[in-house]
């Protein structure tokens, strides 16, 4: 990194591409899901090293319910085995770990897991992790609408005070600052409902590596092309 280089405060990725992985090596779509998990390692603790403040990794979709029954066994029993093995070392780097996303709809062992690390990273000060499990943006906004509305039912709002800003307190982000960086990997060029509110002025980085071949190098070239980009934010 030179001296130069814009860390973004708040970097989003869509870690594509676990199953073409595989496939190129004829495995299991498993087991491109369980070397992808090398990768979230290797972001964190390189986000860790350059005080990155948030990391969201899209790692389970809303509409990943829809893939064969037991692959979506086999991504639960990851994701649980991932936090009960890697919360030690998740607190040792001092990151805060939180979710967003439809958790309720997780099995209740995930539910349990992801709980018992949250609050055991909740008095962390370093990078903040969010995971965006049973996420979906377009179910975030529709979500994010339903409890604006039970605000505006109860009187605690009326309609004249609904801006933007005020929206964005319902969603599930509302602790969270919009993602600078949001990163693609496997070279698909489209958002896959991912955080549609919040990218509005994010700027957009694609490789065409498969998430498991994503590292550390990775995501300072990412870093890097961000470093070089002007944000206007609409202006001039």
């Amino acid at each position: 990194m030179s001296s130069k280089t814009v860390i973004p405060k708040h970097i989003a990725v869509i870690m594509d591409g676990n199953g073409r992985w595989a496939k190129e090596r004829g495995l299991p779509r498993r087991s491109g899901h369980q070397a992808g998990a090398e990768s979230v390692r290797e972001c964190v603790e390189a986000c860790s090293e350059l005080g990155v403040d948030f990391l969201t990794l899209y790692a389970f979709s809303s509409e990943n319910w829809n893939r064969p029954k037991a692959e979506i066994k086999a991504l639960m029993k990851l994701l649980e085995r991932f936090l009960r093995e890697k919360t030690p070392e998740i607190c040792e780097r001092n990151v805060r770990l939180q979710a967003i996303g439809r958790i309720t709809d997780l099995p209740e062992s995930c539910q349990k897991a992801l709980s018992e690390a949250i609050d055991r990273s909740s008095e962390n000060t370093g990078l903040t992790l969010i995971l965006a499990l049973s996420y979906g943006g377009r179910e975030e906004i529709v979500d994010g609408i339903k409890s604006l509305i039970r605000h505006l039912d109860d009187g605690h709002i009326d309609r004249g005070m609904i801006t933007p800003e005020l929206f964005s307190k319902h969603l599930y982000t509302r602790y969270y600052p919009d993602p600078d960086l949001l990163i693609r990997t496997s070279g698909e060029m489209r958002l896959s409902n991912f955080l549609l509110w919040q990218i509005s002025y994010s700027e957009i980085y694609i490789t065409n590596k498969n998430w498991p071949d994503f590292r550390k190098q990775d995501l300072h070239n990412a870093i890097e092309d961000f470093s070089k980009r002007q944000r206007r934010f609409g202006g001039l």
